[in-house]
C-alpha cells in the first residue's frame, strides 16, 4: 500500500510564534497546522510518516537568527516523542531533499510515494520543499490555506497574494493543492 510523509515545514517560533517576528498569519498556521496534525496522528503509523522540518542558518552569519538551540530556532509543531513515526529533519537550504542528500532513498525505501506539505515560508522553504519532491519522484499535495510568509515590503505584494501565486506556480509543475480542511490522509 502506498504510504505518505506529512511534511510540516520550519513552523519554528520566531517565524510563528514569538509575536515580534512572526509573520502576518503565523497563528493561523500553528492553529491549522494543529488541526492536521490531530487529523494525521489518527492514520496507523505505518501508512503515513510525519516529518517535522527545521530549518537552521548558518552560525556565522552575521544576520542569522534560527540558530540550532535557541528559542527563535524551537519548532512551534514539535513531534511527539513517543511516536515511532514522527521525527525532526532539519535543514541549511530552502529544499529539504538538498540539505538530506539520503532523505528521498530513505522515504522510499519505507513505501512512501506521496509528500503532503505545509508550513512557512511559502516562496522560500515550502516551494523549494515541494519542487525537490517533484524532482526526486514524489508526488506531492500542498494544503492550502496551511502555508504562509510575511509581506514582501520591497514588491507591496501581500501574504495572500505570495500564497495564490506559489501555489499556480507550484500547480504547473504537477503539485496538487488542496484546501487544508477537504484533504483525507
Amino acid at each position: 500500500m502506498p504510504k505518505k510523509a506529512l511534511f510540516v515545514i520550519d513552523t519554528q517560533a520566531e517565524l510563528v510564534s514569538i509575536s515580534s517576528t512572526a509573520m502576518p498569519y503565523g497563528a493561523r498556521i500553528c492553529e491549522v497546522g494543529t488541526k492536521i496534525l490531530n487529523r494525521a496522528r489518527t492514520q496507523p503509523a505505518k501508512e503515513l510518516d510525519i516529518i517535522m522540518v527545521q530549518h537552521s542558518d548558518d552560525p556565522e552569519d552575521p544576520n542569522a537568527t534560527l540558530l540550532r538551540g535557541n528559542e527563535a530556532w524551537e519548532l512551534a509543531l514539535p513531534p511527539r516523542e513517543d511516536a515511532e513515526n514522527e521525527r525532526v529533519v532539519h535543514k541549511t537550504t530552502g529544499d529539504t531533499f538538498e540539505s538530506n542528500p539520503t532523505l528521498a532513498n530513505d522515504l522510499k525505501a519505507r513505501g512512501v510515494t506521496t509528500i503532503v506539505a505545509f508550513g512557512v515560508q511559502s516562496e522560500c522553504c515550502v516551494r523549494a520543499t515541494s519542487r525537490g519532491a517533484i524532482s526526486a519522484g514524489f508526488e506531492v499535495v500542498l494544503l492550502q490555506g496551511a502555508h504562509s510568509t510575511y509581506h514582501n515590503q520591497e514588491t507591496g505584494k501581500s501574504a495572500e497574494e505570495i500564497e495564490s501565486e506559489i501555489e499556480e506556480e507550484l500547480q504547473a509543475i504537477g503539485v496538487q493543492v488542496i484546501p487544508w480542511d477537504k484533504y483525507e490522509f
